[in-house]
């Protein structure tokens, strides 16, 4: 399906109240699966790796600070509507860390449970920017993407503000490629990093998912990854990689992806905080624990 411009609602209800768990509560939820509830809204920078379960998708998380940190400059959510239709799932990366990463960390949290009910995501993504605006230093940014899941249709609404192009497999293709935006504009305003101009606009852009459908999100630190040789791993290797990961569940393609990154980097240490939000389309009436 080509990408279409969207501009809906389909929840029709303003609920401004999230539950948000504490992210000690996070990090200790290795080998089960998280069971997102209606207004709830889980995330945040500390490491992390689980599976959790929104209304219509399976997930698979990693979030590694680098070392020694256990909280770096990455920072992800994962929240859905009060009607239990809309999961939105958020990643960005902070140019910094410390105040900067807690200022815009508590900045995202607050627009996501303003807008957990709101299919159209522009005016959070706007908020979002002007926001960091006022907090961050002088060439201080981040980059974002931010997906709104309509369970009911398959809709992946997707806003990128400067962020790298996210992964997505095609099933009924067999195909890898880059989720990217299709606006005759989005080279000149969409791109943006948020946190450099007062008032950006920013586009949205919607796909429809299909049965078993995946997408992965990551950080720079995963496509920035370099050899010993000192070469770097970039989007177009990476791609190659994600080729080969195995489709089955988003669980599998994360961690696959995760060990090849690894594998390329041998004995290179990492270099920055790499996070990778997986996702796969699942029937929303049907969702359980991909195995």
């Amino acid at each position: 399906m080509a990408p279409l411009t969207k501009s809906v609602n389909p929840s029709g209800s303003i609920r401004s109240q999230l539950t948000m768990k504490p992210d000690e509560e996070i990090a200790d939820f290795a080998g089960d699966v998280y069971r997102l509830a209606c207004l709830e809204l889980r995330g945040g920078n500390r490491a992390a790796v689980y599976q959790a379960e929104l209304p219509g998708l399976n997930a698979w998380i990693s979030c590694r600070p680098l070392q020694p940190a256990t909280r770096g400059g990455d920072l992800y959510y994962l929240s859905v509507c009060s009607h239990g239709l809309i999961s939105r799932i958020t990643i960005a990366d902070v140019a910094g860390h410390g105040e900067d990463v807690s200022a815009l960390a508590e900045r995202l949290r607050d627009a996501l449970r303003e807008h957990a009910d709101h299919w159209d995501q522009s005016a959070l993504i706007r908020r979002l920017n002007d926001s960091f605006l006022k907090v961050s230093v002088r060439g201080k940014y981040a980059t974002a993407v931010l997906l709104g899941h309509y369970a009911e249709t398959g809709e992946l609404l997707f806003t990128n503000a400067g962020h790298l192009p996210p992964l997505w497999y095609r099933s009924t293709l067999g195909e890898w490629t880059l989720l990217q935006d299709a606006t005759p504009y989005s080279k000149e305003v969409a791109d943006l990093p948020i946190g450099l101009i007062p008032g950006t606009d920013y586009t949205q852009t919607a796909v429809e998912l299909e049965q078993d459908d995946l997408v992965l999100l990551y950080t720079d630190g995963i496509n920035e990854s370099f050899d010993e040789s000192g070469e770097q791993l970039g989007l177009d290797r990476l791609l190659e990689i994600a080729r080969g990961l195995p489709a089955g569940s988003a669980s599998a393609a994360g961690e696959a992806l995760v060990s090849a990154v690894a594998a390329f980097r041998g004995a290179t240490p990492s270099a920055d905080d790499e996070t990778v939000v997986a996702l796969r389309r699942v029937p929303a009436a049907n969702r359980g624990v991909e195995q």
